[in-house]
């Protein structure tokens, strides 16, 4: 991976409009492993929601190496789409681009059953979409932003996955987005941090309530990471030197944050449940 010496000093002062296009982002974030595959998700179905770029076009691509089909969800950056696509077709394996708003109930339903229509299961699914704005006080947070950000972070992550259990069966992996936020808070990502708390507790919840069931729910809590969200949420100087307050000193790659999930989807982690892992470059949270 690359040292954050080296990113620095290609990474230029830069601003999209949000989510954000990995097309335009300059560097290219990593998304690919050098790791040989091991076919540990063969014959396996993953449904991502985020999966279009970011970690979310990382663990497609990483799980697509190691064997699995992917269903994509996204809401509509197309060429951010059609790169993962290509990506994972690289890997001769099957990528499904399902475009849509996830902050309306009714798409995450049709993601499901578009999902099931192609491939006729669902063995993992990944709840990973999420946004977040930037505020400088509590009282710069409106009704309306606060409304917005958990309707896009944490109501999905109920939808789908209320749309997707009866496709579950024993053996079968959920894996949730949240962030270090979630346990060290953000003085100007309020309500973002609220809702990776919310994903959190609802990891734990529902693991409790489905582990009779054999389907395991876990989450990842990754730190900075290089992403388009980054370059569509911050101003350019904060994008400029985005990550160098962690103990490594540098921003995560999407490539290195993706084995976490293949660790929880796959029977390597078949022990475990309700959990949590931290790729955040050295902070301790004990969380």
């Amino acid at each position: 991976m690359q040292k954050q010496g080296k990113v620095r000093n290609v990474r230029k002062q830069q601003r999209q409009a949000r989510p954000g296009k990995e097309s335009q982002l300059r560097p290219v974030p990593v998304v690919i492993n050098p790791i040989a595959p091991g076919g540990k998700l063969n014959g396996k179905v993953v449904l991502i929601t985020g999966g279009d770029s970011g970690i979310g076009r990382a663990i497609a691509v990483l799980f697509a190496r190691e064997g699995a089909r992917v269903a994509i969800a996204y809401l509509n950056e197309h060429a951010d789409a059609l790169e993962t696509q290509r990506l994972v077709e690289e890997y001769h394996s099957e990528c499904l681009l399902i475009a849509g708003d996830l902050s309306k109930e009714k798409h995450c339903g049709q993601v499901v059953r578009k999902t099931i229509a192609r491939f006729g299961k669902i063995d993992v699914l990944i709840n990973n979409a999420g946004l977040h704005w930037e505020s400088a006080s509590l009282s710069a947070i409106s009704t309306t932003q606060l409304i917005r950000t958990f309707t896009n972070n944490v109501f999905p992550f109920f939808w789908v996955t209320q749309a997707a259990l009866p496709f579950l069966k024993s053996g079968s992996s959920i894996i949730n987005t949240t962030s270090v936020t979630a346990y060290r808070g953000s003085d100007t990502l309020m309500d973002y941090a609220a809702t990776k708390g919310a994903i959190v507790s609802f990891t734990r919840s529902l693991s409790g309530n489905l582990i009779k069931k054999g389907i395991r729910v876990n989450a990842v809590a990754p730190g900075p990471v290089w992403t388009p969200l980054i370059a569509s949420s911050f101003k350019p100087k904060k994008v400029a030197r985005f990550g160098s307050d962690v103990p490594m000193e540098r921003a995560g790659q999407p490539a290195e944050i993706a084995p976490a999930y293949l660790f929880l989807a796959c029977e390597d982690s078949s022990y475990i449940t309700g959990q949590v892992i931290h790729p955040n470059g050295g902070e301790i949270i004990n969380g």
